[in-house]
């Protein structure tokens, strides 16, 4: 079941990102790696402006994908499933979610360049590379300069 995040919800998203995204370990560089990967200071800044929605099983959120609008563009922010509960289709049904709430023409999605996992996800869903990814990352992401360099940006118009 999907549902919209709520502010209680916060360690359930801390404990899934941080969880999902051990997959980058050893797949992206390693100063772009932290422990925590997305510590609370930073999750706590990111759900005061976006909105996260969750799939839920047996009650307890198992993915998390937050989405924000931006100028003429929606994101992708935050697209996370638990390691256990990959491959069965929750980030799709999520993004399939997400695309239904978009009130804008685009949506894009900036992923690390190096997680051939997470861009082949979402050329399976339509979404494919754009060429000015450095552009786009900073126009729309407030990234460091590192992230931008080992980032790829993917888009599909909705």
């Amino acid at each position: 079941m999907i549902r919209q995040c709520q502010p209680q919800d916060f360690d359930r998203i801390y404990l899934i990102i941080n969880g999902a995204a051990r997959a980058y370990e050893g797949a992206i560089p390693a100063d772009c790696y932290p422990q925590p990967y997305m510590p609370r200071e930073e999750l706590e800044h990111e759900m005061k402006r976006m909105s996260f929605f969750g799939w839920e099983e047996d009650g307890e959120l198992v993915g998390v994908m937050g989405f924000q609008p931006i100028k003429d563009v929606t994101l992708i922010r935050h697209a996370y499933v638990l390691p256990e509960w990959q491959k069965k289709g929750i980030g799709s049904k999520l993004l399939d979610h997400m695309k239904e709430l978009v009130n804008t023409s685009r949506l894009l999605v900036g992923t690390w360049a190096d997680a051939r996992w997470a861009i082949e996800f979402y050329q399976k869903h339509g979404f494919n590379l754009e060429k000015n990814k450095d552009e786009l990352l900073e126009t729309y992401w407030d990234i460091p300069r590192r992230q931008i360099e080992t980032s790829v940006v993917l888009g599909v118009d909705i």
